[in-house]
């Protein structure tokens, strides 16, 4: 190690000079005890500084063992809430008879905690690509104003609920960015997720976009319980929580912010954290390069949107008369799959494993292919291999859907390579499923003249 080498060296040279310089007052046996002496006072020295940092080691590896220990437990803690939710509701609306009010909030409920599990397991996939450097933009001009209107309807109904005040100046000016649509309103997403979680009932939360300079600027501020000075250099770390003991008030991972900096960063930006303490509040500032180039399409007037309802959800196509061949291996997803696209009309047929599928493509020649991935035996990789094969009257060409929980961008790479059109990622929405089937068929359905 540098450190200890250098010490020594230096005591060393030191005791050896004294003894060089007194060569002539002492005899050789002396200068031979000196030398000894100086050799062990450096190797003491030495021996002090390994002690110190192994010290230090030991200690940091302590405190990332507990670091560890203790967000496997709120991670395990996390993902059961959602569960104990999900599996109580669904017990007792299999075993009780229940009034339609009940019934329709067992069902919410139940929606809602999967919804919430489901996103603490992207945010722990997008931190492991963060970590392999596996995460990819798809890089395109960016309108911020809508992106933050968008995140502010996802938002909308928790604020509703605590009765906090959302505000939201949008600066026409501000000029759109450089950078993907889904990963910015995923940051400002979890800033105003942040925001509501930790804001009290009745108080206010205020998102303004600027132009700063050769910049944008997303600021958002909330009325909440502000972040004291001992964490403030920390908040955007991973897995760091201001309180992380069994009596927190609040739930999470701890990730959202890690998550924050990382895809800030990817687009060439910066994100800072200002409170002035506990109970001042809290203020997060998003700065994004400008685009060198832009239309000046926007009003000259800044822009307040009112308080207006989420976006209505896409009209549901008709899929009737398409024949859907779906392939999953696990008999709730199965049935599943089928349930929700014969509501929309289709004729489904199920199979549990690529050779019975691949039979029955043979037999039955559907108009699209629904398939899972991970199989046993033959995946769904093999399987559209298989099917690419075959002579385009025997169904080679047949539209193919990879619906799967390997949600990578190296896994949809993967998916379309090996021959299917189009990677859906596990949970599937409904209607975004039937959207996806009825656009891989339009063209046979609706040949054009």
């Amino acid at each position: 190690m540098l450190v200890p080498l250098a010490a020594r060296n230096r005591t060393l040279g030191v005791m050896t000079f004294i003894a060089s310089e007194a060569h002539a007052a002492y005899t050789p046996a002396d200068l031979a005890l000196a030398e000894d002496l100086a050799r062990r006072a450096a190797l003491a020295v030495d021996n002090a500084l390994l002690f110190t940092e192994a010290h230090r080691a030991r200690a940091e590896a302590e405190s990332a063992n507990r670091a560890k220990d203790e967000f496997l437990a709120t991670v395990s803690h996390e993902l059961r809430t959602p569960l104990n939710a999900i599996v109580g509701w669904s017990h007792m609306l299999r075993t009780r008879s229940f009034d339609a009010a009940t019934t329709q909030r067992a069902l919410e409920t139940i929606e809602r905690n999967a919804k919430a599990q489901a996103q603490l397991v992207e945010d722990i996939l997008d931190v492991s690509r963060i970590i392999t450097g596996k995460l990819r933009l798809e890089v395109q001009p960016v309108d911020l104003a809508a992106v933050i209107d968008a995140a502010l309807d996802s938002v909308r109904p928790a604020a509703e609920a605590k009765e906090i005040r959302l505000q939201a100046v949008l600066d026409p000016h501000a000029g759109p960015v450089s950078g993907d649509t889904s990963r910015l309103q995923q940051v400002v997403w979890n800033l105003l997720s942040n925001a509501v979680k930790f804001t009290p009932r009745g108080g206010r939360i205020q998102v303004r976009l600027e132009r700063a300079d050769s910049q944008v600027e997303i600021i958002v501020a909330d009325t909440g319980q502000g972040i004291t000075p001992g964490l403030l250099p920390y908040v955007f770390d991973r897995f760091r929580q201001g309180d992380s003991t069994s009596t927190r008030l609040h739930g999470g991972l701890g990730l959202g912010l890690a998550i924050v900096r990382h895809l800030v960063e990817l687009h060439g930006g910066t994100v800072t954290a200002e409170s002035g303490g506990e109970g001042q509040g809290a203020t997060f500032r998003v700065r994004l390069p400008l685009l060198p180039l832009h239309a000046g399409r926007y009003d000259s007037e800044l822009v307040t949107p009112g308080a207006h309802a989420a976006s209505p959800l896409q009209k549901a196509p008709e899929l009737t008369g398409l024949k859907v061949l779906v392939v999953e291996d696990e008999f709730d997803s199965r049935t599943l799959l089928q349930t929700m696209i014969e509501q929309f009309g289709a004729e489904v047929k199920v199979c549990a494993s690529s050779a019975e599928a691949f039979d029955a493509f043979h037999e039955w020649l559907p108009d699209v292919l629904v398939s899972d991935i991970e199989m046993p035996g033959e995946d769904g990789y093999q399987l559209i291999r298989r099917i690419r094969e075959l002579a385009p009257e025997r169904g080679g060409k047949t539209p193919a859907v990879a619906l799967t929980a390997y949600a990578r961008a190296d896994d949809r790479m993967r998916a379309l390579a090996a021959g299917y059109q189009i990677h859906v990622a596990k949970p599937a929405d409904p209607i975004e499923l039937a959207v996806v089937i009825a656009s891989l068929t339009a063209s046979r359905r609706d040949p054009s003249p």
